[in-house]
């Protein structure tokens, strides 16, 4: 809204030309984000603590966990409208990348409000069940990824490190652009188990990918780097920004030993939402090197499911694996902190990409 306002007074005041520059929107998105999210959680933590806003916690998870009851959850609610604030504020909103990154999130973030409703009314920790959270997370992607076929969006996967080997995926790209928001969104979902373990990587992720973001979508750049270009998508750049500025903040109240839980609402949306910016800047590969945290936590409960099926046997005293360490005698803010650890260097690893092919 600002961009449009403000920017066509450039000619008149020379100072509105900042407005022009993707990298002076994203700090602006920062800054505000982040003061939203710093500022009004108190205040949505006190009336969530007044209406019962408590999430009901898992009978089968660690006993050190039993601590946590009480503890509001649906924090990521102000994450969401922090984040959508900022981008219709400082976005071009004529940039279609935009709002199917708003859409994407939305959706999936009224999913995660419906489940940790019912988890807070009816104080029962699974909420929706897994088949009907499912069909709804493939629904939007699959809308997405029709969409960005109907829009003429380019269906070559690339691949990391090596230049020029690219595959037309075709039709298959529908399935395959399901298979990456929902698998993202769901492996954040499942990290999102101690307090501020979820969120750290997904500032590492965002802000990962805000620079392949802005790479992607400067056209002189991404043939100098022999990355693909992608017009217009540069303006994710400022979406990545907010996320990454309202992660901060939330971080604030959720970090050990949290005042609020992100829940569904934020784990579910923020996930789906950084599987799109993959899928849109042409780099869904590297996202599972520069989320490598969520990927061990999916497979870590893909293995123990199946092992238990086949075998009648556990590999992992505990899944997702963070309460495999619990179950170790870790103290929860050494496994946060080195998850923290392993998430940055990963998200460092994968910029690599751009420069080894």
């Amino acid at each position: 809204m600002l961009y449009h306002l403000l920017y066509p007074l450039h000619e008149q005041y020379g100072i509105f030309n900042l407005f022009r520059y993707i990298t002076f929107r994203a700090m602006l998105a920062f800054i505000i984000s982040f003061l939203i999210v710093l500022c009004f959680q108190p205040l949505f933590i006190r009336i969530l603590n007044k209406r019962g806003g408590a999430q009901p916690i898992r009978n089968d998870g660690p006993k050190s966990h039993e601590t946590k009851a009480g503890t509001p959850t649906m924090g990521g609610l102000l994450v969401i409208l922090s984040v959508i604030f900022s981008v219709i504020l400082l976005c071009d909103l004529t940039n279609r990348y935009v709002w199917i990154s708003i859409g994407t999130m939305s959706a999936y973030a009224a999913l995660g409000f419906v489940d940790d409703r019912r988890k807070v009314l009816l104080q029962d920790s699974k909420g929706i069940s897994g088949r009907q959270k499912l069909f709804w997370q493939g629904l939007f992607a699959f809308l997405v990824g029709v969409g960005l076929m109907y829009l003429g969006f380019s269906t070559e996967l690339r691949f990391p490190f090596l230049k020029g080997l690219f595959v037309d995926m075709g039709w298959v790209f529908v399935p395959f652009v399901m298979l990456v928001i929902v698998g993202t969104s769901n492996a954040v979902n499942l990290t999102d188990g101690l307090d501020g373990l979820a969120i750290g990587p997904v500032m590492t992720v965002a802000a990962t990918y805000a620079i392949f973001a802005y790479l992607g979508g400067h056209s002189k750049l991404a043939q100098y780097l022999a990355i693909p270009y992608v017009p217009g998508v540069g303006e994710l750049t400022i979406v990545l920004s907010a996320i990454v500025a309202a992660g901060l903040g939330f971080l604030w109240y959720n970090t050990f030993p949290a005042q609020i839980f992100m829940g569904d609402i934020g784990a579910l949306s923020l996930g789906a939402t950084l599987g799109l910016v993959a899928v849109l800047v042409k780099q869904e590969l590297v996202l599972v090197l520069a989320g490598g945290v969520f990927v061990i936590e999916a497979v870590s409960v893909i293995i123990q499911v199946y092992s238990f099926k086949l075998t009648g046997k556990r590999v992992f005293r505990m899944a997702p694996i963070h309460h495999h360490f619990e179950e170790k005698g870790w103290k929860e803010p050494k496994i946060i902190v080195r998850f923290w650890i392993i998430s940055i260097v990963l998200a460092i690893f994968s910029l690599t990409t751009l420069k080894i092919r």
